[in-house]
């Protein structure tokens, strides 16, 4: 299949089940069930993906600290692609979470060409400004990169364990690329894990919400926070005998052969294999080697734990060392929602889109032209029923626009079913439209005024 993501490029996703197979990423359905409160995103299958949400879901449960963190590239005006995004970012901090907003002017600088200045226009006036009147809380962190020598220093410590022929299989960088385009990469990579940072209260659970184009720079990060930790936690089967089974966890130092490593390395070792007799794991057997730790166990409803356990008695020491002890990025994937007139939504064709600043009456407007699952004719709909899931403007009420589950549910059955009529959905998306807007751009203006609040 080789299908191919691109951060930058357009990219039209037919069949989102591929991505489960190329890229590794899991069903959303997996980790719904362990979510009380989902968002209607959750519930309507928009998020149809994840990467490690498990470790979300359980600090929410246990009401253990986490963080969610996604970024904006100011290139242009925000539209609703971009509030699915902001939408995300707002529920988990309403669960809890310590959120991040990151303004990518670096890359949009690198990579659309963009001035400073237009991009701290663009991030303040159209981002920003939305995401506060969206009800993001100022307890969060909204900040633009090339200002933040916290997510500069930490880029630079990434591009140790990255070289070019690793970018390049992810993003298909060539001779061509130039550099800077390649530094944002890495940026990103620090974006994402500066919620991790002791600073932060790190290490801890961190989620970004994206769309699915992004998951290269999810991937990169992911990688990049493994290598950049001193020790490395796997696990393994074994056999115990011809009738049990158990499970090993090894804990392997990633120290070169210097001496004087070798020896902090052990002190490290010592610490660890101290830390998990006093947690008084009685079934647990621990066997001591120069480079790494045996645990071994009879598998059993304790697995999680025992390993939970590990894992973070091994932050907690390489934290003590000075390391980064980074949890593994947890991520969520959403849909794309269609353009208005079929294809890809494109912040490019005004008409594909709805931005967050359209006049709404023009956006009602756009609505009103919009193209929907209705059948060539009216006789036709009605003997074969609309298909609402080919429809922009379904998606509009799907994605957006209304709320109640039940409400979406019964337009979904009369239009499948011929009773109602591609004319009544148009009239009542392009009423709920304009409605939002004009209360949205409302709170934009009053939020113009918090800005220093939250330090902007």
């Amino acid at each position: 299949m080789n299908m191919k993501l691109d951060p930058w490029g357009a990219v039209n996703i037919d069949n989102y089940s591929k991505l489960f197979h190329e890229f590794g990423i899991l069903p959303f359905d997996t980790v719904y069930s362990d979510i009380s409160r989902p968002h209607k995103y959750m519930r309507r299958n928009v998020i149809f993906g994840h990467r490690s949400y498990d470790l979300i879901t359980g600090a929410i449960k246990k009401g253990k600290p986490f963080s969610v963190m996604s970024g904006f590239m100011p290139s242009g005006k925000v539209h609703l692609g971009g509030k699915m995004v902001m939408d995300e970012i707002i529920w988990h901090q309403q669960m809890g979470g310590d959120a991040f907003v990151g303004i990518a002017d670096r890359e949009s600088h690198s990579v659309r060409g963009m001035s400073w200045e237009k991009c701290r226009d663009l991030g303040i006036n159209e981002y920003i400004l939305s995401l506060i009147a969206l009800g993001f809380e100022p307890n969060g962190l909204i900040y633009f990169q090339s200002e933040s020598n916290r997510v500069k220093d930490l880029a630079f410590e990434l591009g140790i364990k990255v070289n070019f022929s690793e970018l390049s299989a992810i993003y298909g960088f060539s001779g061509e690329t130039n550099i800077s385009h390649m530094i944002s990469a890495l940026t990103q990579s620090a974006d994402i894990l500066q919620p991790q940072l002791t600073e932060f209260g790190g290490p801890k659970p961190t989620v970004i919400p994206v769309g699915a184009d992004q998951d290269p720079h999810i991937r990169l990060t992911r990688g990049l926070a493994d290598k950049m930790n001193m020790f490395h936690v796997s696990v393994h089967p074994y056999k115990i005998s011809d009738y049990e089974s158990g499970e090993m966890i090894t804990i392997h130092s990633k120290a070169h052969a210097d001496v004087i490593v070798q020896s902090a390395t052990q002190k490290a070792f010592n610490s660890i294999e101290k830390a998990l007799k006093d947690v008084q794991m009685n079934d647990v057997k621990i066997d001591r080697y120069t480079g790494h730790i045996d645990i071994r166990y009879i598998t059993s409803n304790r697995s999680d734990v025992i390993l939970e356990t590990t894992q973070n008695i091994v932050r907690q020491v390489e934290r003590k060392l000075g390391g980064y002890g980074f949890m593994p990025t947890a991520a969520t994937y959403h849909r794309f929602m269609s353009g208005l007139q079929g294809g890809k939504m494109s912040s490019s064709i005004p008409e594909s889109h709805i931005a967050l600043t359209d006049d709404p009456k023009e956006a009602a407007k756009k609505v009103k032209r919009a193209m929907t699952g209705g059948r060539v004719t009216l006789d036709e709909q009605k003997k074969l029923g609309g298909e609402p899931d080919k429809c922009s403007v379904y998606e509009l009420l799907l994605f957006h626009l209304i709320d109640d589950d039940k409400e979406l549910m019964e337009i979904h059955s009369e239009c499948v079913s011929g009773k109602r009529m591609c004319g009544s959905c148009k009239s009542l998306a392009s009423e709920l439209m304009s409605d939002f807007l004009t209360e949205h751009q409302e709170l934009r203006e009053l939020a113009r005024d918090r800005l220093d609040e939250y330090g902007l």
